[in-house]
């Protein structure tokens, strides 16, 4: 190798720790850090994105050529590509997977120049190309072809066309085409279709509203941080309605006034319309969305507007946290708490924890917001790492939070004729609602008509084949289904174990309480919004029609509880208030309160007061108890506290590696392998880490694999770190088709 060869980094998408080094023929232009090229990685090739130039090349390895550079401007700005080394190496990701899965699709432009180097399965491409129509600037010569005329005189005046739209709007348009082309004045093109990046419907302008004594404290105090342009975390914790979106909107202003980006972050993309209209309303059309409901054109098109910096704001859910913003000032995360800003596959990273350190790197200000914080959150701001801003009442002086009633089931009856799981007091505040005019939503966290079908001969319970879960029955579909892999089949007649012919359907489901709703509320409205109802555009609606006042009862999952004002509900009724209360996870009681908490701030956003109705089983607990007082202080004391003896984060670092595959004693050795190389560590810095398991995991089986796991406990995250770098040759060491996944900072402990 030539001293003058130029080497570059490239981050490949395989499950390197590091880069690896090729050299840059002569030939081609240096690749810039953020450019995506063409490489062969063990004799497969595909497309990776160059980090750095290398001064030395590594001993004893012979070198491969970049195969073309793809990219002639960077399509990761410096800043991201930085942040996103930076979240590699501490989720022990491979930075080639970290970047693939924040990078969108190929333009087809890019796509068509590295197909003579990567396999078409290496570069998915945006959108759809069509065949296009223009003027060569040649006169027309006569003819006596009409349709050929037409289509002249109307290329003339609109320019380039599709064919197919103007096959459409001219009858005979595609033969017309093919006459002028013929002639010599036109010609065909094949263009890739642009994206839409433009919104279908109208939000008129709003004017800010008068802020609240804490709101301006709140605002101040942002605008201050931004001016000062040094990385800080804010946590804005206020009650439900206390108008902690207008705290963002008035600090986002600041920093686009600075020119500087925005970007913020929602938990579910059933919630990024709605703020998206509120950010519309207030700063005009000039904001990109991102989620992964969007297709690859549109993600694509979205990603290559805020590059250029023709939009400098993102609104979207996990995944908007890769978005490139142009000088980034603010990043915020609505409803810090919710644990779907954890990525469960793949990369597992955790969105909250990566705002942070983005917006520190970047030099901005993060703001996360909740009205009931998590413990994590709320310990960074005793620990003095970020700045606390509390909104105690609602923005609307009318409006109070609602009187919430504690039903204990096993005391009270249940509503007469309807089914046992209504309660005879929420149905009357029910009827008592509706007759007022007004509207309610009901809550329970399960969906389907009947969680368990049971025989009332042997007792056996029809259960998943590839999971051990039990299979739900949806009436509408007729069918048995697993919530955890997707397996359908129909309604059994009788027992698949013994035969009996009697097979009772327990429990209640979102689609059977719909049910028993519109039986007991005769001539009510009453809708359903979960997953099986609802999905991206459709949930939209059902939320559109709610708003319109066109359905009385909203039935719903977690996809109820969160983000909605609508000032005419005035009633909330929970049905199984501690059904999570039983999960094996630590954080069991804390996800119950935040649920129960935010599904009650639906009610009373206007000027009527609202109320609240929680039927639960262990009236006692605190995560019940606390939530109907809705002291989220109190409860976050109780939970510090519990966290703090058992030394749970935030008092401890977490990590679970999981093993799963096809054949349980394959998968349990290599568990008890990796959980022995942890146990053996002696991480030279911060600490010792303790080591539990390896223990099947309470989903023992799941879509066909079994599941083992070990959890790694440290003092700090250098201890874990180095614990789980000890591990890397055991992680390598296990069968092709045992899977071992390391998560850092776990969430679902399932």
């Amino acid at each position: 190798m030539s001293p003058r060869d130029r080497l570059v980094a490239v981050a490949v998408p395989a499950p390197f720790a590091d880069a690896l080094t090729y050299v840059v023929p002569d030939t081609m232009p240096t690749p810039r850090p953020g450019a995506r090229v063409a490489v062969e990685v063990a004799r497969r090739r595909t497309v990776g994105v160059a980090l750095s130039l290398v001064d030395e090349a590594p001993r004893g390895v012979e070198l491969k050529p970049v195969l073309a550079l793809l990219d002639e401007q960077p399509l990761v700005p410096p800043e991201l590509l930085r942040f996103l080394c930076e979240l590699g190496a501490y989720y022990l990701a491979p930075l080639g997977e970290v970047l693939r899965a924040a990078l969108p699709p190929m333009s087809r432009e890019t796509a068509r120049r590295a197909a003579e180097f990567v396999p078409a399965r290496e570069r998915r491409a945006t959108g759809k190309v069509s065949q296009r129509v223009r003027l060569t600037g040649a006169p027309l010569p006569a003819t006596r072809a009409k349709a050929a005329a037409l289509l002249h005189a109307h290329l003339r005046v609109h320019g380039e066309a599709r064919v197919a739209d103007l096959e459409r709007a001219l009858p005979g348009a595609r033969a017309a085409a093919a006459r002028l082309v013929a002639l010599g004045v036109a010609e065909l093109v094949v263009r890739e279709d642009e994206a839409r990046v433009t919104f279908d419907d109208a939000v008129a302008r709003d004017a800010p509203p008068p802020l609240t004594d804490p709101q301006r404290a709140a605002v101040d105090a942002l605008t201050s941080a931004l001016d000062a342009r040094e990385g800080s975390t804010h946590l804005v914790f206020g009650v439900t309605g206390s108008g902690k979106t207008e705290v963002y909107l008035r600090a986002i202003a600041h920093a686009l006034s600075q020119g500087r980006g925005a970007l913020v972050l929602v938990p579910e993309i059933a919630l990024t319309p709605q703020l998206v209209a509120r950010y519309r309303a207030r700063f005009g059309d000039d904001v990109s969305v991102l989620h992964s409901g969007l297709g690859d054109a549109e993600r694509h098109a979205m990603w290559t507007r805020l590059r250029s910096g023709a939009v400098r704001a993102a609104v979207g859910a996990r995944s908007a946290l890769f978005a490139p913003v142009p000088e980034l000032g603010i990043l915020v995360v609505d409803e810090e708490h919710e644990g779907s800003f954890k990525q469960e596959e793949g990369v597992r990273y955790h969105a909250r924890d990566m705002a942070i350190l983005r917006a520190h790197r970047a030099g901005a200000v993060c703001v996360l917001g909740s009205a009931t914080p998590s413990v994590e959150s709320l310990e960074l701001t005793r620990t003095g790492r970020a700045t606390l801003h509390v909104l105690p009442g609602r923005a609307v002086s009318s409006s109070m939070l609602p009187e919430v009633q504690i039903v204990d089931v096993s005391r009270t009856r249940p509503m007469p004729g309807g089914h046992p799981r209504i309660s005879s007091v929420l149905h009357k505040a029910l009827v008592a609602t509706l007759a007022r005019g007004e509207q309610a939503i009901v809550f329970l966290n399960r969906r389907g008509f009947a969680p368990t079908v049971v025989c009332e001969s042997c007792g056996d319970v029809a259960s998943c084949p590839s999971c051990s879960v039990a299979l739900t029955f949806h009436r509408r579909r007729g069918a048995l289904l697993c919530h955890y892999c997707d397996h359908q089949e129909p309604m059994r007649d009788g027992c698949a174990k013994c035969g009996g012919p009697s097979l009772a359907q327990e429990g209640i489901g979102t689609e059977r309480l719909e049910a028993a709703l519109v039986e007991a509320l005769p001539g009510a409205r009453v809708a359903r919004l979960d997953r099986d109802t609802g999905g991206g555009a459709r949930s939209e609606k059902i939320l559109a029609r709610l708003r319109r006042g066109e359905i009385d009862v909203l039935v719903g999952t977690q996809m109820v509880a969160k983000g909605h004002d609508v000032p005419t509900v005035t009633l909330v009724g929970v049905i199984d208030a501690d059904g999570g209360l039983s999960m094996p996870d630590f954080r069991a009681g804390e996800r119950t309160f935040q649920l129960l908490v935010q599904v009650a701030g639906r009610a009373g956003r206007g000027s009527a007061r609202g109320s609240v109705v929680l039927q639960t089983r262990t009236p006692r607990h605190p995560a019940i108890a606390l939530a109907a007082s809705q002291d989220v202080t109190a409860f976050l004391d109780v939970e510090r506290r519990l966290r703090a003896e058992l030394r749970y984060p935030p008092f401890s670092r977490l990590a679970m590696v999981r093993v799963d595959g096809p054949d349980e004693a394959e998968a349990r050795e290599v568990a008890g392998a990796v959980a022995a190389c942890l146990r053996a560590s002696r991480p030279a810095r911060g600490g010792a880490a303790s080591v539990l398991g390896p223990a099947a995991a309470p989903l023992a089986r799941l879509r066909g694999r079994y599941r083992f796991q070990v959890l790694v406990k440290a003092t700090s995250r250098a201890a874990l770190r180095e614990a789980l770098l000890a591990t890397s040759a055991e992680r390598r060491a296990a069968p092709r088709r045992v899977r071992v996944v390391v998560d850092v900072d776990p969430v679902s402990m399932l």
